[in-house]
């Protein structure tokens, strides 16, 4: 069974999940408008020039469909963000170097490669709203606090340096992760491994 949308497209009943009392969100649904942003920023599309008319042509789904889930494009792009970045870690907490080992080696790995591709056509649009550079810091930020968990912990422990510059220490970790996954800014450095390295030419630094 089909309906008509109000942009003129067939859609399946299934989609018209708030057009009765009590029913569900389409999870389905969900996850195909997703991953239809997914694919158009992958394949290098900038956030400025997607619209909702190619996500849901995309997704084959209607406008209206979207538009129940998401007030604007914007809204959409930083779910779809959240989305893709996944559950936040679980550091084990035996060790600072083994949790920093494992936060940064889950920043590397195939998932975040596409995401590195994802974010890096997301930069214009952080650099010239506010409102999304703020709304985005709010995105990682659960993340970040994982990792500022950590650090703190081995201050405490007194594996870390008691004067350790916390803030200044996850954007030395983050950086590299960064720059790597988008832009592959420096291709000589070997993949295998990364994550140790990175994580040991950092301690050398605030290891107590």
């Amino acid at each position: 069974m089909t309906t008509v949308s109000v942009d003129g497209r067939l859609e399946p009943a299934a989609d018209q999940d708030r057009k009765g009392p009590g029913r569900p969100r389409s999870a389905r649904v969900d996850e195909a408008i997703v991953e239809a942003v997914f694919d158009l920023l992958s394949a290098g599309q900038s956030a400025d020039a997607i619209s909702i008319e190619a996500v849901a042509a995309k997704a084959g789904v209607g406008k209206a469909t979207i538009y129940r889930r998401w007030p604007n494009k914007e809204a959409l792009l930083i779910d779809a963000v959240t989305m893709m970045k996944g559950p936040l870690p679980e550091p084990h907490g035996e060790s600072v170097r083994e949790d920093l080992v494992m936060l940064v080696s889950g920043m590397r790995n195939k998932r975040m490669e596409r995401y590195g591709r994802v974010t890096a056509c997301l930069l214009p649009e952080l650099v010239k709203s506010e409102e999304m550079h703020r709304v985005y810091q709010g995105v990682i930020e659960p993340r970040r606090n994982v990792m500022r968990q950590v650090l703190r912990r081995g201050v405490e422990t007194g594996e870390l340096r008691a004067d350790l510059d916390v803030e200044l220490t996850l954007l030395m970790l983050s950086g590299p992760n960064i720059v790597q996954n988008m832009l592959n800014w420096n291709p000589t450095v070997p993949e295998e491994h990364f994550a140790e390295k990175l994580v040991d030419a950092v301690l050398c630094g605030i290891a107590a």
